[in-house]
């Protein structure tokens, strides 16, 4: 079992369903959790089958389309532990009304469904690194779907949400990349080690990855999700302004 004790983490959409599955197993692993849901009652219920197992949870009511819920929620956090080291953007709003296609679904309903979808996650996530960074940085988890990788009919609105959630996390995971030659043209800002990929091999041999099977799983410290093309503009202005730079590869 990986242990995250000591750690604090928020879920939001964490009462049942997948986000329910988050919140148990996070709590499993020794982290404090935070229920974000706009289902107290449930969000309750699963709070007390975590704390009656000896671990601890609280609960907050939340509305992810809500921007003053979700500066919130990350305040609570704060507030309670005294910091946040994990926040898994899960929930959003789901309806009936978000099937059909481009030409069924209406200008509100776009608009709905994206708030729900996208820019909950943009939100959370906005308000959540500087916290992360008060204490060293922390981790966040966006859940996507298959949806987000493949399509299906007269989807409009979960396809497209799903897919901008996998674009945000890359974006979110590039940004805070610094220009230092060699280190930091990996986002995470250091190179690899052999543990890295040896701490991957032993999570996919192991249990927990038991419902993975037949992915490519890039430990590379996020360095494929670059846009190769500005990362290289970036670089060549990084040695034109440092001409000491070593280079680490002979041509």
């Amino acid at each position: 079992m990986i242990r995250l004790d000591g750690k604090v983490a928020i879920v939001t959409g964490g009462a049942q369903g997948v986000g329910g599955g988050i919140s148990r197993c996070l709590a499993r692993s020794g982290a404090k959790v935070l229920i974000a849901d706009i289902d107290i009652a449930t969000a309750e219920d699963t709070a007390k089958q975590i704390n009656d197992s000896g671990s601890e949870a609280s609960v907050l009511k939340v509305d992810v389309t809500s921007f003053d819920d979700l500066k919130n929620m990350i305040g609570v956090a704060q507030s309670k532990w005294g910091k946040l080291d994990i926040l898994v953007n899960n929930a959003y709003n789901s309806s009936d009304a978000q099937r059909g296609g481009l030409l069924e679904v209406s200008e509100e309903q776009w608009q709905k469904d994206i708030n729900s979808l996208v820019t909950s996650v943009y939100a959370g996530s906005k308000y959540a690194i500087p916290v992360m960074a008060e204490t060293g940085g922390g981790s966040i988890v966006n859940i996507s779907s298959v949806h987000g990788l493949l399509v299906a009919k007269k989807a409009l609105t979960y396809e497209t949400g799903k897919s901008a959630v996998i674009a945000l996390t890359k974006q979110i995971a590039v940004d805070p990349a610094g220009l230092k030659f060699f280190a930091d043209q990996y986002p995470v800002k250091r190179t690899g080690t052999p543990e890295d990929i040896g701490n991957a091999a032993v999570f996919l041999s192991s249990d927990l990855a038991s419902f993975i099977t037949g992915h490519a799983l890039p430990v590379d410290g996020g360095l494929t999700i670059q846009l190769q093309e500005n990362f290289g503009v970036q670089q060549v202005h990084y040695v034109k302004d440092h001409p000491e730079t070593e280079m680490p590869y002979k041509r």
